[in-house]
């Protein structure tokens, strides 16, 4: 068992409760997804969960924990520092069980992530792993301490469609507790049983959550049409009230006006339309009980919107965008041959999707061809890298980052696109090093929709984003009017966005 009892975690710098008295009880069997837009506090819950002082340099947290002797596995949303100039042999060695393994075992499991045996013991860094073997590298360190608790933060970053499907394997096959953080909404639908939606609502001013056990498509279904429902009952309630209060308002008017038209010379009259007013009056205080009863308006925190493109960004239909060719993909260092044979030609407002296992390349060649598109004069393309600090600066605020003219006028409608994608007032004058993965994707995402692109070169874009911004971004990159070439392994995002899909293997290119 893990429960959570009245957690409490607020922002150091802007003193915002990012979790309200948060509890929860978790036994064996319970796969649960934490969901909420980016910067609601769920990597920050998921690290206090592992250890609290994790969560202590931009945080104060105040909850108990109640482990019941479980050993908790956990995966970070990012490799820590520490981790990354270590070879491979060094980071599997630091798991405390890997010397128990026996050959077999390690082949076992070597076998069902798609990786050599020797992967285990080899020299290579593991900052020079691709994003997907970082995390298969990740997860199986975490799984050799044979924990009975996994506390996932985006395990499905980066990973390939194989990996996806073993990781939904792993989930779902898990007799103990599993409790998660993803943006790829199929393996959500696919493995959770109790979702834990983290909501800022009211301008980000008050914290909200929600735990129920069910399946994700559920739990969705249920809280549109439950909202749908209040919403409905509050528009009743308040045309109800409009009408009450105009047939109360004509009543007490004429009653009024009777009493000052009556003379002196009737004090019957002028007693009986008092006890009328009087009861007029109690029936005014009724109403006024019933209206604290009336049903409120739902809150709840909407998904992000902005739009990528305009007509400037239209990509002619005949145009070429790219006529690409390379015979030899190499490995940033030149130490292997990835691929050979590479062509790939794009036309128009195509929208291709490059797929392939972990470490084959596709960064890399990615990479490439943005080289050659930003410098072209007759294109305008903009870059998301997988990594996003490639491009961010760290150290300088979301503002500052876009725009370096220090213009009053632009930064103030940098400010108000900055709010429409929930950012707060002092987030915007954070440095991005303390925001979230998804709120740092948000800068590179906004910066394009700020230029005239007609190009976006899109690293896995969805990555980082929660489920509930995931079905705004598809929409979003579907509908800009030109071209995109980008890297995925979001299966919804594919099926939804991507007009063309090449797999990129050693023999090239595969549409």
């Amino acid at each position: 068992m893990l429960q959570i009892k009245n957690l409490t975690i607020t922002h150091r710098k802007d003193l915002r409760v990012i979790l309200d008295k948060f509890s929860v009880v978790l036994n064996d069997g319970d796969k649960a997804v934490i969901i909420g837009e980016e910067g609601n506090g769920k990597s920050t819950l998921m690290k206090w969960i592992y250890d609290p002082e994790l969560a202590l340099e931009y945080a104060e947290c105040e909850g108990e924990k109640i482990t019941a002797g479980e050993v908790l596995g956990y995966l970070p949303q990012e490799l820590p520092e520490s981790d990354k100039n270590r070879s491979l042999y060094e980071y599997f060695s630091g798991a405390k069980l890997f010397f128990d393994k026996t050959p077999k075992e390690l082949s076992e499991m070597a076998k069902e992530f798609n990786v050599p045996v020797e992967f285990f013991y080899s020299e290579q860094k593991m900052q020079s792993l691709s994003g997907g073997e970082k995390i298969k590298a990740q997860l199986m360190r975490l799984l050799m301490d044979e924990p009975t608790v996994l506390l996932l933060d985006e395990p499905s970053n980066d990973i390939d469609i194989s990996t996806l499907e073993l990781l939904e394997k792993i989930i779902n096959g898990w007799k103990h507790i599993v409790f998660f953080i993803s943006h790829d909404e199929m393996l959500i639908e696919n493995t959770a049983n109790m979702v834990i939606h983290i909501e800022q609502i009211m301008r980000k001013t008050k914290s909200r959550y929600t735990v129920v056990k069910d399946n994700y498509r559920n739990y969705i279904a249920n809280r549109t049409a439950n909202f749908e429902r209040q919403e409905q009952q509050a528009i009743n309630d308040r045309l109800a009230k409009k009408k009450r209060e105009e047939k109360y308002n004509r009543i007490y008017n004429s009653v009024e006006s009777a009493l000052s038209g009556v003379s002196r010379q009737a004090p019957s009259v002028a007693r009986n339309l008092k006890d009328k007013m009087h009861t007029v009056k109690a029936m005014g205080k009724r109403f006024e009980k019933e209206d604290e009863n009336m049903t409120e308006m739902p809150e709840k925190e909407e998904a992000i919107f902005f739009k990528l493109g305009d007509k400037t960004s239209a990509m002619p239909a005949g145009k070429t965008v790219i006529e690409y060719a390379l015979d030899e993909l190499k490995t940033p260092d030149d130490s292997a041959v990835l691929a050979r044979g590479i062509s790939l030609k794009i036309r128009g407002p195509e929208k291709i999707c490059i797929v392939g296992t972990n470490g084959v390349g596709k960064t890399t060649l990615l990479k490439k061809m943005a080289e050659e598109l930003l410098s072209r004069s007759d294109l305008r393309a903009q870059y998301m890298p997988q990594n996003y600090e490639d491009l961010l600066n760290l150290d300088v605020t979301p503002v500052e980052f876009l725009d370096d003219t220090g213009d009053k006028a632009i930064r103030t409608r940098i400010r108000t696109y900055l709010g429409s994608l929930k950012y707060t007032a002092d987030e915007m004058d954070h440095p991005i090093r303390e925001l979230s993965g998804g709120q740092k994707a948000k800068i590179l995402l906004l910066k394009m929709s700020l230029s005239d692109a007609n190009v976006l070169i899109l690293d896995e874009p969805t990555r980082n984003f929660s489920p509930l911004s995931g079905p705004v971004i598809r929409k979003m990159i579907a509908a800009f009017p030109g071209a995109v070439i980008s890297i995925s392994h979001d299966r919804k995002y594919i099926e939804e966005v991507c007009t063309k899909t090449y797999t990129l293997t050693e023999k090239g290119l595969m549409e």
